[in-house]
């Protein structure tokens, strides 16, 4: 069993997280490969990563932006492996035994088409302004095994996992998306549709990169936008249902309560958006401000 690590890298030093999958790869005399694929960095980058050019398989530098789900599926056209890991390039390995656990797992599970292995962050925030980002990863994103198990697809995220290859080939990452925003939760709907499993580890990384506030919740509206995009396809639609933004966005339009909701959030929303902007605050006022923003910009 071969298995190839494929990093997409954008504007991040992966030196780090290249060498610590190396030693684990070398002390223990895996049949892996590790590919990079370069999402158009700025040239800072690139001239930092370029060291790695002789010490991983491939290093491939893309002349324009193709996005998250385009860049994942590229790999197939690389790689050797039987299974294909994936990592974000913000990652940072934790365990000497990371791709182990994954190798183990997959021999005494040889039926396993699909992994997620988790992450994790600081036990407390860097500080007040990265505060935002860092209270949704452990609140919402950095589930322990026994939550996320109860459900498997919601809980998937494409940070770290590891998927066989022809199940790859069958169920790709749909490519009309490129922007940030719920490519994984998608790619995790198209594989339950496929009846194919996801299963569930504790083999996480360390999220290396935590957004500060400003720049976390520009992402946010880029992946309420990416999502209003996904629901105007009425098959997409129904393989999102299951999201609780989704079903919050049905509720209010079942209850004729769309336009209502809607000035009260144009009215509201820079009251929102300062108190999200501090920080430290309910998570129920993010759920409000993303509700807003999609009721804005969808109609389903």
């Amino acid at each position: 069993m071969k298995i190839t690590i494929c990093i997409p890298v954008y504007n991040f030093d992966v030196r780090e997280l290249v060498s610590d999958l190396e030693k684990e790869i070398t002390a223990k005399a895996f049949n892996a490969e590790i590919i990079l694929i370069d999402d158009r960095s700025e040239e800072q980058f690139k001239q930092i990563n370029k060291v790695l050019e002789g010490k991983v398989e491939k290093l491939i530098y893309l002349d324009k932006n193709i996005g998250r789900s385009k860049i994942r599926n590229l790999f197939l056209s690389y790689s050797k492996g039987d299974y294909l890991l994936f990592l974000d390039c913000d990652g940072k390995i934790t365990s000497d035994r990371f791709l182990e656990n994954y190798i183990q797992f997959i021999k005494e599970n040889p039926d396993t088409k699909v992994i997620y292995g988790g992450r994790v962050v600081s036990e407390s925030p860097v500080d007040q302004n990265h505060y935002l980002r860092w209270k949704f990863a452990v609140e919402r994103e950095n589930l322990p095994v026994s939550l996320r198990v109860e459900n498997p697809y919601l809980s998937f995220q494409t940070n770290n996992f590891i998927i066989d290859r022809n199940i790859l080939k069958k169920v790709p990452f749909n490519p009309e998306f490129q922007r940030y925003g719920y490519e994984d939760l998608l790619f995790a709907m198209d594989l339950k549709s496929s009846h194919i499993k996801i299963n569930h580890v504790q083999n996480p990384v360390f999220n290396n990169d935590v957004e500060d506030n400003q720049l976390y919740l520009e992402k946010v509206k880029e992946s309420v936008g990416s999502l209003s995009q996904m629901l105007q396809d009425k098959q997409l639609r129904a393989k999102l249902s299951e999201i609780k933004l989704v079903k919050a966005y049905k509720a209010i339009k079942r209850l004729g309560l769309k336009s209502l909701f809607t000035i009260f959030f144009r009215v509201s929303r820079l009251r929102i958006e300062r108190k999200l902007l501090k920080g430290n605050t309910n998570l129920k006022y993010l759920d409000f401000y993303k509700l807003g923003l999609l009721l804005n910009v969808a109609d389903i």
